[in-house]
């Protein structure tokens, strides 16, 4: 059975990941360590790739290229922006990423890279700039799960950036630009070398900070992580069994219809 890839950037976005697995392997691959080992079953490979766009695509491209996993899950933390209603602790899942540095920026204003003629990936004859879709079945069903659990998840865009936004002007033009519910610094990254190799993507992150005037004493890392975590082991215990969560027709959350 091909395994589930789980990356995120940092140690402390796995660690509880990494205690869940059964039989534990420390693998090398290329410059990238990881942990090899089952959850609920099924195989899983957990990787902290690091932080920004570069070291995301050049792990998860290294993970891909040596397991090919039947589904890749981005997991770690996200500010969120004041207009997407999330608070310190709730959960996203992403329908789409955006890329949000790339671009022009012109005496008019910033111009994304449709205005530059510049895709940043040509897959299946359609051309993708600054917007990267996710997979929809898997959102679809972290949704229902969550929704049969009575779990807080939001699901919408999020925008991946190199500069975080440190105040609260830099993040509603952001989230204006392009409609999104928070922000990180590698999801797009991921998502894009998932599309390119054709395999389904989907990221979860916990929320532990709003995206205002920058003050660390009001964020919640640990506490983002963690939800952030415990959701990815239901979600994987979950996704290959008959059950509610997967089969009852429920309605779509009122948080997803109005993120």
């Amino acid at each position: 059975m091909k395994p589930i890839l789980i990356q995120a950037a940092t140690p402390q976005e796995i660690v509880l990941l990494e205690h869940a697995l059964g039989s534990t392997a420390l693998v090398r691959t290329g410059p990238f360590n990881c942990a090899e080992g089952n959850l609920a079953n099924q195989p899983v490979v957990i990787c902290a790739g690091g932080i920004g766009k570069i070291n995301a695509a050049a792990a998860v491209t290294a993970m891909i290229e040596r397991y090919h996993p039947r589904l890749v899950i981005n997991t770690g933390c996200a500010g969120a922006y004041l207009i997407s209603g999330l608070s310190v602790g709730d959960l996203a899942v992403a329908s789409e990423e955006c890329l949000g540095d790339e671009g022009v920026l012109t005496s008019e204003g910033w111009k994304d890279l449709h205005f530059m003629a510049l895709p940043t990936l040509i897959h299946a004859n359609r051309l993708y700039h600054n917007t990267i879709p996710l997979s929809k079945h898997p959102a679809e069903k972290a949704m229902q799960l969550a929704d049969y659990y009575g779990v807080r998840v939001v699901r919408g865009r999020f925008i991946t950036v190199s500069t975080c936004s440190g105040s609260r002007q830099r993040g509603e033009e952001l989230a204006r630009r392009f409609r999104g519910i928070c922000e990180n610094m590698e999801g797009a990254a991921i998502a894009q070398v998932s599309l390119r190799y054709g395999i389904d993507c989907l990221e979860i992150r916990g929320i532990s900070n709003l995206v205002d005037e920058r003050n660390m004493k009001t964020w919640d890392i640990p506490r983002a992580v963690e939800a952030a975590q415990r959701f990815v082991l239901k979600y994987i215990e979950e996704m290959d069994r008959p059950g509610p969560q997967a089969a009852g027709n429920r309605p779509v959350p009122q948080a997803e219809r109005t993120a």
